[in-house]
């Protein structure tokens, strides 16, 4: 059964809280909610909360036969799903429109701006490669999944370590982790997504990371997904509200900003529990 909208009271005082700047979770207009990462017992296990909505992502990797058409790569997958738990909205068994446009900017941002080096994952060309394969879970939908999912997956990877291996000929020996210290994937950067809201009243700013409530009386979303270093992977909008270039420049101005916050972040975060974890590798 889906949830009801939402009622007339309910979007008179969001909408007249937002023309004063005000939002009903205390933030202001451009301000993320603080991300919080809790890393599990193994390595590439992530779960990430912005706010109660919360993704689980999990990194493995398996050695594959690459395709003929590319026998020095190894392969990146990339899968999602949004469980029925996360809100009455979604059903088993039934991809919704959201989990779709989720899972198609999740391949665009971690998969096909070559996030990682797939000649890296090349162990015997032709024969032999790493198939590194992402899933991600949404656990609880209180809006903004997208960018919550997207941070998830990229600490993820970021987190992962496969299997030191070794090769002689054409035999390949892979090293338990407590016989050697396990490798990290090779990244060439590290992609955030910064999701805008915006509203058919254009007496109203446009928000950062909106919530569940805002995400659902909005009239148009846009994604910008770039690293810390300026570079812009992903734009996309959703809805019908026109945007001059002006508009779309100050957004990404603002999401790069975010996005060096965001990267300091990732980057004290995994030194904390990689320094907790050396001693299970000696």
């Amino acid at each position: 059964m889906r949830p009801p909208s939402p009622s007339i009271p309910e979007k008179e005082f969001l909408f007249a809280s937002l023309k004063a700047s005000l939002r009903l979770d205390g933030r202001q207009p451009l301000q993320l909610r603080t991300p919080e990462l809790t890393f599990g017992p193994e390595l590439g296990w992530v779960e990430c909360a912005l706010g109660k909505t919360r993704v689980l992502a999990q990194v493995d990797a398996k050695m594959v036969k690459p395709p003929p058409e590319r026998p020095f790569e190894g392969m990146v997958s990339i899968h999602s799903e949004i469980s029925p738990i996360a809100s009455p909205e979604y059903e088993f068994g039934r991809a919704s429109e959201e989990e779709v446009t989720m899972t198609r900017m999740l391949d665009k941002v971690l998969r096909r701006s070559d996030t990682i080096d797939k000649e890296s994952l090349c162990v015997i060309a032709g024969q032999r490669v790493w198939h590194v394969r992402l899933a991600i879970h949404c656990l609880s939908d209180e809006g903004n999944m997208l960018d919550c999912a997207c941070l998830a997956g990229i600490v993820a990877l970021r987190h992962f370590r496969r299997p030191e291996i070794e090769v002689v000929g054409d035999e390949v020996t892979i090293h338990d982790p407590t016989e050697r210290a396990p490798i990290p994937l090779a990244i060439h950067h590290s992609p955030f997504c910064f999701t805008f809201a915006f509203f058919a009243d254009t007496s109203i700013p446009p928000i950062l990371d909106p919530s569940h409530l805002e995400q659902r009386l909005s009239a148009g979303l846009v994604s910008i997904a770039l690293n810390a270093q300026r570079e812009i992977c992903v734009l996309q909008k959703l809805g019908g509200v026109p945007l001059a270039p002006d508009s779309i420049l100050n957004l990404v101005e603002i999401a790069v900003s975010r996005a060096k916050e965001l990267d300091r972040l990732v980057d004290d975060k995994l030194k904390v529990d990689w320094s907790g974890r050396r001693v299970e590798f000696r």
